[in-house]
């Protein structure tokens, strides 16, 4: 469930906070669910603890999780905002791919046209993972 890239040049809690946030916003991590402890992910990752809980305490800050003393760090009932945040941030992404395509050159039909090809080869590599 949970990976992480060790060669990439974002910093381990940060994947920790973006896999969790993307889990929750697709609800493959249901509301209420308990996540793994600190101690467990962190060795689990093979990482130091204190990255676990740097990432937990961000998760909880932004509302993603919560924690109940004595139990453990929880996910919060928040589903459908995350899921509009994660859209917005996704529609922002997109955005400034359409400046840069648009800065090299392509038209507006071309970018739709490499969009389309782009969702259907997502989608087709997607089908062929679920086989």
């Amino acid at each position: 469930m949970f990976t992480i890239d060790y060669k990439s040049r974002v910093p381990i809690y940060r994947q920790v906070v973006e896999r969790v946030e993307y889990l929750a916003a697709r609800g493959l991590l249901a509301p209420d669910s308990q996540l793994p402890s600190v101690r467990a992910l962190a060795v689990e990752l093979s990482i130091n603890p204190n990255t676990i809980a740097k990432a937990y305490g961000e998760l909880e800050a932004k509302g993603v999780i919560y924690s109940v003393p004595g139990r453990g760090s929880f996910v919060a009932n928040n589903a459908d905002a995350l899921r509009r945040e994660t859209l917005a941030q996704a529609a922002e992404r997109l955005r400034r791919l359409a400046e840069e395509l648009r800065s090299l050159g392509l038209d507006e039909e071309d970018f739709v046209r490499l969009s389309r090809d782009s969702w259907r080869q997502a989608a087709k590599e997607r089908d062929q993972k679920d086989d």
